[in-house]
């Protein structure tokens, strides 16, 4: 470590739930974050609560399911406000005696920074907190991510945190050294200027199993279930040279071969950025998988976009459909048509890709919605011969669908972010049964 410089350890907590998985989930605008800061000069620790690789685990083949897998789970007493829900409640991560002499193990921080992703989780990283206050009682904590985003208050209020950054936090970072530490970042890099952002720090993990990226932030829909838009405000671009070279450098210095494509809007203009991209990446010859967990807009899959996915690599395909109920989606979204769904769905399979690769997000769970409405975008689905994939809808504070989340809830949803999960069908007015989950899962494998 660099001797005059200061000293700041990142930790990424645990996970409070009812269920959680590692579907390519990393807190990539956290990583982000520590290669600026080790790019500007800072000597930077990281410990991630969710290590699936710790060294203390069991050694597992991570090329299976290209990266994903289940994090270690502990049960845990189910939270006072929703003890109502028949499930078992968990700690998702590493064990707290790991963490603890993970903890002892660094030198002692000058400022601590953490995250929180979902709104829902912030017990998981209550708990963190509350261990991390056992060893370095008086360093500093600065909470940033998507919970200090949408509801500032609670997180300011509840985390435990010292203090908590709401939005984009590339731009305040310089500020936030020299106030905690006195150190001058040595800022190398534009906010406004993504190709000349340093890596995320993924070499700081224990192992790689697969690499998040980015071609784009932000998205020019505003759907009504979605705070895309709140969380990046500003759409902002990579080159295609940009992208190509970091492909490169995980691939060749690092052996990672999944890449988990987590843009909003990757196919919107795509002569301008898509196809050059896929283009270059062909020339490129990397020999790597593509993987689309966040979704790609239906109507920008052409003949010709379809066939530089297969060719690029591309290789789990989810499409954001949302439902298949045509008729009724102003309220939801303007993004696709049944004709725009029939025409993707076509052009991807002549272009070669496997029903098994194509899946179409269908959300369940709306406000006011019903199971006979979800059986029908699943059928519509099912007859276009790729997978309908059931995502539970999670009410967001500040988007458009709040307000009859809200209203449909059998919960105070203002009261407290624990009743936004999506475990726990939030806006269903009757209690929670397991009947009703099963028959969603039964409508998606029948």
């Amino acid at each position: 470590m660099k001797s005059d410089a200061p000293h700041i350890l990142l930790i990424n907590p645990w996970i409070h739930d009812f269920a959680a998985y590692d579907f390519w989930a990393k807190p990539l605008g956290f990583l982000f974050i520590a290669g600026m800061l080790r790019a500007g000069g800072v000597n930077v620790s990281y410990i991630d609560c969710l290590d699936r690789f710790h060294p203390r685990e069991p050694k597992t083949n991570s090329a299976r399911r290209y990266g994903r897998g289940p994090y270690r789970k502990v049960r845990i007493e189910t939270p006072q406000a929703v003890k109502d829900v028949p499930r078992t409640f968990s700690r998702y991560g590493v064990k707290p005696e790991w963490f603890l002499e993970d903890l002892k193990a660094v030198r002692r921080p000058d400022l601590i920074l953490t995250t929180c992703i979902m709104t829902y989780w912030y017990s998981g990283l209550q708990e963190t907190i509350r261990w991390v206050r056992k060893i370095f009682p008086d360093v500093p904590i600065v909470l940033g991510g998507v919970y200090p985003t949408l509801l500032p208050d609670h997180a300011a209020g509840q985390s435990g945190a010292d203090e908590i950054v709401s939005g984009p936090g590339e731009g305040v970072l310089p500020g936030i050294i020299a106030r905690y530490t006195g150190f001058d970042l040595n800022k190398k890099f534009d906010p406004e200027n993504m190709d000349g952002f340093p890596y995320p720090a993924f070499d700081l993990q224990h192992h790689i199993a697969y690499a998040p990226f980015l071609t784009s932030t932000g998205c020019p829909f505003r759907c009504a279930y979605c705070a895309s838009h709140i969380l990046a405000p500003v759409r902002r671009f990579r080159s295609p040279e940009s992208v190509v070279a970091e492909l490169q450098y995980w691939r060749n210095c690092h052996g990672v071969t999944d890449f988990v494509l987590y843009d909003d809007a990757f196919l919107i203009d795509p002569e301008r950025r898509a196809v050059p991209l896929m283009e270059r990446i062909i020339e490129a010859e990397l020999d790597i998988r593509f993987h689309t967990p966040n979704a790609l807009h239906i109507k920008a899959i052409t003949q010709k976009a379809a066939k530089l996915m297969n060719l690029a690599g591309f290789k789990t395909i989810r499409l954001g459909l949302e439902t298949a109920s045509f008729a009724d989606r102003e309220r939801l979204d303007m993004k696709v048509t049944r004709e725009s769904f029939e025409r993707g769905v076509k052009n991807l399979k002549n272009a070669g890709f496997q029903k098994e690769q194509i899946g179409a997000y269908l959300l369940a769970g709306l406000p006011g919605q019903n199971t006979a409405a979800v059986a029908e975008s699943v059928g519509i689905v099912k007859q276009s011969g790729i997978t309908p994939v059931i995502a539970h809808y999670s009410p967001i504070p500040h988007t458009a669908l709040w307000g009859d989340a809200v209203k449909y809830s059998r919960y105070d949803l203002k009261s407290d972010p624990i009743y936004t999960n999506n475990a726990i069908d939030p806006c269903n007015p009757r209690p929670f049964n397991w009947k009703a989950v099963s028959e969603l899962k039964t409508l998606t494998t029948s």
